[in-house]
């Protein structure tokens, strides 16, 4: 039985990678306008490497951008950028009918987690700016176990402190190499969710490969052996994925 079901936070419940471009969009058009006499597209690339390099949660890349730029930090500059940046983040969503399915799956009696790569502080600003931050029974971050997916350690920690056994949950995620190998490792039953994929998977390797958020419902009704309620939209019964 199916008594708590996971979820990977970016690309996952909210589309990450589209807020984190036109947030860097918006900065870029910032630091510009502020007096940042650079192309456009030169200062994208020098971004997209600073993030390729230390990671996309880096919290000091207009810092190293302008030392690269300019050889020291001009206050106007960076202050339009960060203002910009924070701007555009702020517009964050959620992908279409998770709140729907969350609900449903709360009203079932299934708790709820999150587990994430990213920092604490971020975790929980991205939480709150989706209205999320009461939803979920636990949340496991980054911080929390100081490793990130596919270690068991973070799987084990929100299995903890849900508890319930590996067997009797579900691992949603959009990266097969963390989301996936991580939670079957454990022996968590794993969804892919094929709608946050920016890989091109062709093959994830998880129990479930879903297309819409909402498909999660019908898994756990059917996992469950319980009878479904009444139609709802976005209703599926997921895709099997194949066997890794």
């Amino acid at each position: 039985m199916i008594q708590a079901i996971i979820f990977d936070l970016d690309n996952t419940l909210t589309d990450f990678m589209k807020m984190k471009a036109d947030a860097v969009s918006a900065a870029i058009d910032g630091m510009i306008d502020a007096g940042l006499k650079r192309p456009r597209a030169e200062l994208q690339v020098r971004i997209d490497a600073i993030y390729k390099e230390k990671g996309l949660e880096y919290q000091r890349v207009f810092d190293e951008l302008l030392v690269l730029e300019l050889g020291h930090i001009d206050p106007k500059i960076h202050a339009s950028g960060i203002v910009a940046y924070r701007k555009a983040r702020s517009a964050m969503v959620l992908y279409p009918k998770v709140q729907l399915t969350l609900l449903e799956l709360a009203k079932r009696g299934i708790k709820l987690g999150v587990v994430s790569d990213a920092p604490r502080a971020q975790v929980w600003q991205r939480l709150c700016s989706l209205a999320l931050q009461h939803v979920f029974d636990a949340v496991v971050t980054y911080d929390d176990t100081k490793m990130r997916k596919p270690d068991p350690a973070p799987f084990r920690e929100i299995l903890g402190r849900l508890a319930v056994e590996p067997g009797e949950s579900l691992m949603v995620g959009d990266w097969p190499e963390r989301d996936v190998v991580g939670g079957r490792s454990l022996g968590m039953k794993t969804v892919f969710a094929r709608y946050g994929d920016t890989f091109g998977t062709v093959e994830s390797g998880a129990d479930y490969d879903i297309d819409d958020v909402y498909e999660l419902v019908a898994i756990a009704d059917r996992l469950n052996a319980a009878q479904p309620p009444g139609p709802g939209p976005g209703r599926g019964a997921g895709h099997p994925g194949q066997p890794g």
